[in-house]
C-alpha cells in the first residue's frame, strides 16, 4: 500500500473534518510557546545563576519556532491567512530564514519528497554519512552559515532556487534586504545593551542542534522513493517534545495530507498508524540506531 492509496480510503467526512484549521487552537498553542520564551528570557535577563539554567531551554524553545514557520508555510496553523503569513514572517526573522523563500523551497520538498535527484533538502545538503558528518550536522554550523548565505543571496537576487517563481522573486529580495536592515538594527543595539546576545543570538546557537536533532529524523535513513509512508518518519515521542514541535513528529501523516493543522495531526496519525513503514520510539532510538550504522 502506498500514501495514495491510504488518502483515497479516508471517510470523505473524516477528511474534511481534518483539515478545518482553527483559530482557537493556533492562538493557545502560541501563547503557550510564547509565555515559556517570556519566562525563560526574564530568567536570562536577570544573569546569574538564573540565565545559567534558563538559556539553553530559552534556545530550544526560540530555535523550535522554526516548526511553526514551517507549517505557516503550508497556511494552517491558523484560520486566518493573514496570522499565518505574520507569524511565518516574524518566525523567519528571529531564525534566520526567509518565509516567503522558505516557502517555495519547501513545497518542492514536498512534491519531491526524498528524491535525490529534485528535493531541495537532499541537494542543499545530504544526510550525514559519517561520524564526522553526523558530529557536524548536529552542531548547527552548516546550518547557519548556509543561512547567512542564502539571505545575503536572496538580498542581492541569485541563487534563488529553480523552485522559485518568477513572480515571487521581488518579493524574496525585499524581504532579505528587510530581513538585513533588521540584523543590523539589531547589532546596534548593542552599542546599548548586551541583551540582543544573552536573549537572541547565544540561545539560537545552543538550541540549534537540538533542532537538528529533531529534524534528521523526519527523513533520514528512509527509502529514496515517491511512497509517504516509506520516504517519511514518524517518531513517537513526549507530549513536551510534540508541544514544541506543534505535533510534527506525526510527520508522515502531515506529508501524506500537508493541509490537516498541527492539532488534528494527531487524530490522524490513529487513522494511519498500521499503515506507516517509517517509525522510531523516540528520537534517542533513532540516533541510536543511526549512528550504528556508521559501524557498519
Amino acid at each position: 500500500m502506498d500514501h495514495h492509496a491510504v488518502i483515497s480510503g479516508l471517510d470523505p467526512d473524516l477528511k474534511r473534518a481534518l483539515q478545518i484549521r482553527s483559530n482557537k487552537a493556533g492562538l493557545v498553542q502560541l501563547a503557550l510557546h510564547l509565555c515559556l520564551i517570556g519566562f525563560l528570557a526574564m530568567c536570562v535577563a536577570q544573569g546569574g545563576v538564573l540565565r545559567l539554567f534558563a538559556i539553553l531551554p530559552l534556545g530550544i524553545c526560540l530555535i523550535f519556532l522554526f516548526t511553526l514557520e514551517h507549517e505557516a508555510t503550508h497556511k494552517t496553523p491558523f484560520a486566518s491567512e493573514r496570522l499565518n503569513e505574520w507569524m511565518g514572517h516574524l518566525c523567519g526573522l528571529l531564525i534566520l530564514l526567509p518565509f516567503t523563500w522558505f516557502r517555495y523551497f519547501h513545497l518542492a520538498h514536498h512534491k519531491y519528497t526524498n528524491d535525490p535527484t529534485r528535493d531541495p533538502e537532499l541537494l542543499v545538503g545530504s544526510k550525514p554519512e559519517t561520524r564526522w558528518e553526523y558530529v557536524k550536522h548536529i552542531s548547527g554550523i552548516p546550518v547557519w552559515i548556509g543561512q547567512i548565505r542564502k539571505i545575503w543571496d536572496n538580498a542581492l537576487g541569485r541563487k534563488l532556487g529553480r523552485y522559485t517563481p518568477d513572480k515571487a522573486k521581488p518579493r524574496i529580495i525585499w524581504e532579505a534586504r528587510i530581513y538585513l536592515g533588521f540584523y543590523a538594527l539589531a547589532l546596534t543595539s548593542l552599542t546599548v545593551s548586551d541583551l540582543v546576545i544573552w536573549l537572541w543570538v547565544v540561545p539560537l546557537i545552543l538550541g540549534q542542534p537540538f533542532l537538528r536533532l529533531y529534524l534528521l529524523a523526519e527523513h533520514g535513513r528512509c527509502a529514496f522513493v515517491s511512497n509517504m509512508l516509506e520516504n517519511t518518519r514518524t517518531t513517537y515521542t513526549s507530549r513536551l517534545v510534540r508541544f514544541l514541535a506543534w505535533n510534527m513528529p506525526f510527520h508522515t501523516a502531515h506529508h501524506i495530507l500537508p493541509n490537516v493543522p498541527f492539532h488534528n495531526l494527531p487524530k490522524l496519525n490513529e487513522v494511519i498508524a498500521d499503515k506507516l513503514g517509517a517509525t522510531s520510539n523516540g528520537y534517542q532510538e533513532f540516533h541510536k540506531d543511526y549512528i550504528a550504522q556508521f559501524q557498519r
